[in-house]
C-alpha cells in the first residue's frame, strides 16, 4: 500500500503513542480541515477575469459529508457566500457566470443564494450571466433570475416555477405495526401538520396560505428579471409548475439565448469589450480543473437524483419542507 508522506508520518507515530507511560490522553483529529477557496485558471489570458461558479445539486443549507464521515464541507449556500465575498475583493474580476445544474431545493436556501448574487451585482457592478447546463428548474431558475442574462444549453430543462410543501403521513403505518403516538399540546395548532395524524381542513387552508405567499414571491422575482419581455400576468401563466426545454423557454422569454458555455463566455467578453480575458473558478486546494467544462461540484456534494429524491434528503425532524423544487 502506497502512503503519502504526511499520512506516512502519522501512520508511524500512532504505535509510539500507545507505548508512552502515564495516563495522558491524546485527542488527534484525522479529519482534514476545510481550507479557503483558491483561484484556478481554466482558460484564456489577459488581466480581466471572468469568474465561473457552479450551482450544482439540491440547494440547501446542509453541509456535505464524505462517505466515511471524516470530512465535512460547507453547504452550497456557504460556498456562494465565501466565493462572492472573495470575488468582491478582487479588482480584476470583471464578470461572473453561474453555471447551474440543479432541480432547486429549499425555499430559503434558494432565496439566500439569489440575495447573495444580487448583492454582488450591486456592489461589484459587473455583468452576471446564468448558464443552465442540464437542469435549472424551480429554485435553480429562481437563482438564475438574479443574472443580467440567462443562457440555456440546447438540451437543458428549466421552468417548474412554483412551491412544494411535503409531508409524510405515517399514521396508518404506525397502526399496522402496533405503535401509538401521544401528543400533549398547549393549543390546538401546536402540532400543526403533524405526520402522525390527518390534517384538518383548517390546517390545509393555513398551509395553502403560506404556499401562496411563497409562490407570489417566486413570481415577483421572475417578473423583476423578465419584465422587459413579459408582463406579470404572462409570468403567472408560465408559473404553473410546467417544465420547458431550452427552445420552449426561449420562445416563452424565460431565457435570453440558447447556446453553449463557450458562447456565454464569448458574450461576456463582448460585453466587457475585450478579446482577452481569463476564465477562473474557485475551488478547494487539491482539486484539478483543466477546462471550463470540468465539473466543479462542491466536495461531497450530492448527485442529483430526480427519481428517488424525497423530503428525507433535507435530513431534518421537521414535518414540513417548503421547497422551490422540481420533484417528479
Amino acid at each position: 500500500m502506497k502512503i503519502k508522506r504526511p499520512h506516512l508520518q502519522l501512520f508511524l507515530l500512532l504505535p509510539l503513542l500507545f507505548l508512552l507511560p502515564g495516563c495522558t490522553v491524546f485527542n488527534i483529529s484525522l479529519a482534514p480541515s476545510v481550507k479557503p477557496l483558491e483561484e484556478k485558471v481554466l482558460e484564456g489570458k489577459g488581466k480581466p477575469k471572468i469568474l465561473l461558479l457552479d450551482l450544482d445539486g439540491v440547494i440547501s443549507f446542509k453541509e456535505a459529508t464524505s462517505s466515511f464521515g471524516m470530512k465535512t464541507t460547507p453547504s452550497i449556500v456557504a460556498f456562494f457566500r465565501e466565493a462572492l465575498l472573495k470575488a468582491e475583493k478582487d479588482k480584476k474580476i470583471a464578470g461572473l457566470i453561474v453555471r447551474i445544474n440543479s432541480p432547486g431545493g429549499g425555499v430559503t436556501a434558494s432565496d439566500t443564494i439569489y440575495h447573495e448574487i444580487m448583492n454582488f451585482r450591486k456592489k461589484k457592478k459587473v455583468p452576471v450571466y446564468a448558464f443552465i447546463m442540464d437542469v435549472g428548474a424551480s429554485g435553480g431558475y429562481y437563482v438564475a433570475a438574479a443574472a443580467d442574462s440567462i443562457i440555456a444549453s440546447p438540451t437543458a430543462i428549466t421552468g417548474s416555477i412554483g412551491v412544494l410543501a411535503m409531508k409524510l403521513n405515517i399514521e396508518g403505518l404506525m397502526g399496522k405495526i402496533g405503535v401509538a403516538e401521544e401528543t400533549y399540546k398547549s393549543g390546538p395548532k401546536k402540532d400543526f401538520w403533524s405526520p402522525f395524524r390527518p390534517s384538518t381542513p383548517e390546517e390545509k387552508k393555513m398551509l395553502q396560505g403560506i404556499i401562496d405567499n411563497l409562490y407570489a414571491r417566486f413570481v415577483g422575482v421572475v417578473y423583476e428579471s423578465r419584465k422587459k419581455a413579459l408582463t406579470r400576468d404572462e409570468v403567472k401563466a408560465l408559473a404553473d409548475g410546467r417544465i420547458l426545454t431550452a427552445e420552449q423557454a426561449l420562445d416563452a422569454k424565460l431565457v435570453d439565448k440558447v447556446g453553449y458555455l463557450e458562447d456565454a463566455v464569448a458574450d461576456m467578453k463582448k460585453a466587457l469589450k475585450t478579446e482577452r480575458a481569463k476564465v477562473v473558478t474557485y475551488a478547494r486546494p487539491g482539486s484539478f480543473k483543466p477546462t471550463i467544462y470540468s465539473g466543479v461540484p462542491l466536495p461531497g456534494q450530492q448527485i442529483i437524483n430526480l427519481i428517488s429524491f424525497g423530503p428525507d434528503e433535507f435530513a431534518s425532524s421537521s414535518g414540513v419542507k417548503f421547497m422551490y423544487l422540481w420533484n417528479p
